[in-house]
């Protein structure tokens, strides 16, 4: 029985080889950062008030001139098709079910005019890594744009990967040779290892507009995250002139930063370690959080990620100012689980969690939850 996202990160753990499960539950070096974003959260307190009409809760929030349901959107996740195939599908038709946006990685392993073939919809959203070579960005986003793709996300803060000890020990890069240990754990997770068979081996397939996952080099450096260390602030220019919609750095924890991107017209900012994933040394996401939203002013819409694992979480982070917060480990848990009807019931279980959140704090809806609710530790 899965109560909540830890049960389901639990089972996820039984169902898939160690090299997968460490892809995704793993940090970089000492794991320090993972840890702060789940230390961090558990020691923010929020203040309930009482005597507050919540006979009816409103948990949805409005972006971009979209209504979603509940103030989180699935984060951009790579490889889902390692965790089970065709899990980007899952993942997306999961979201539009629930009401909230599904971003897209480029590391994704469905074709994004697959993802929706009736044509994406304003809550679907494309992350962008810029390669060395920016002919693949450029036809991504052009791609995007023709499939009516809702918002484009470029992350920011991998100009080199992560030391990610964990897949280095699992010798898990591309191209993937199992070693004896590994293929013995892929034979005793025989489910896994039956899908895998019949959905075929995950690749980067967005990184090429024929319909071919690219070169060997092109898979291997993505799965690295190789990424153009020339791109900086007057690169947001060439972005701009390729894509007119909504635009979101995601990777910002410095407060200048933020105000560099109000100046150079971006729509919104995503306060993100990358999930513990890059620098070992940085803040969790909901210590960055205030001062990012204190510097911005109300003049950006504010989200945010990293640690995320209780409905009550996303309340935290709505009393600090941010507009929404990204998901991305417990979809994924869900996937493992029970494929789309596990990342529905993941998504169902922390809308639940936060509507039980919003009625013990007095917040009839998702305004009402501000900084008067956060307790002053001193």
């Amino acid at each position: 029985m899965q109560l909540n996202t830890h049960d389901y990160r639990r089972a996820a753990k039984r169902q898939l080889p160690r090299f997968v499960f460490e892809y995704i539950d793993g940090g970089a070096e000492d794991e320090g950062c993972l840890r702060r974003n789940a230390d961090d959260l558990a020691q923010v307190q929020l203040l309930p008030t009482v005597l507050r009409d919540t006979s009816a809760i409103d948990t949805s929030v409005q972006l971009f001139g979209q209504r979603w349901q509940a103030p989180f959107a699935v984060a951009p996740i790579g490889l889902c098709g390692l965790v089970r195939p065709g899990g980007d599908q899952m993942m997306a038709q999961a979201a539009a079910a629930a009401g909230v946006p599904h971003i897209l990685s480029t590391a994704s392993n469905t074709r994004l005019e697959d993802l929706h073939p009736g044509g994406a919809s304003a809550l679907q959203w494309l992350q962008l890594y810029v390669m060395s070579e920016r002919s693949i960005a450029e036809q991504i986003v052009r791609r995007a744009r023709q499939a009516g793709f809702g918002a484009l996300v470029l992350t920011v803060d991998v100009p080199v990967s992560g030391t990610r000890e964990r897949d280095a020990r699992n010798h898990f890069k591309l191209p993937f040779k199992p070693t004896p240990a590994i293929a013995w754990d892929m034979l005793r997770h025989p489910a896994w290892l039956w899908r895998l068979a019949h959905g075929g081996a995950p690749s980067f397939v967005n990184m090429s507009e024929d319909n071919t996952p690219g070169s060997a080099q092109v898979q291997a450096a993505l799965l690295a995250r190789e990424m153009d260390r020339r791109l900086d602030w007057d690169s947001l220019r060439w972005l701009r002139r390729l894509w007119d919609g909504p635009l979101l750095l995601k990777g910002l924890l410095h407060p200048a930063d933020a105000t560099r991107a109000l100046a150079h017209g971006v729509d919104a900012v995503i306060v993100s370690n990358h999930g513990g994933r890059q620098l070992d040394l940085a803040p969790s996401g909901i210590a960055a959080l205030p001062r990012i939203v204190d510097a911005v002013g109300g003049r950006m819409p504010v989200l945010v990620d990293g640690g995320f694992r209780r409905g009550g979480d996303v309340a935290k982070a709505l009393a600090l100012g941010a507009q929404a917060v990204l998901l991305g480990r417990p979809p994924v848990y869900g996937l493992a689980c029970d494929g789309q009807q596990g990342v529905a019931a993941v998504l169902a279980l922390l809308r639940q969690e936060l509507e039980r959140t919003m009625v013990l704090l007095g917040a009839a809806r998702v305004g009402d939850i501000d900084r008067h609710h956060v307790m002053d530790p001193h």
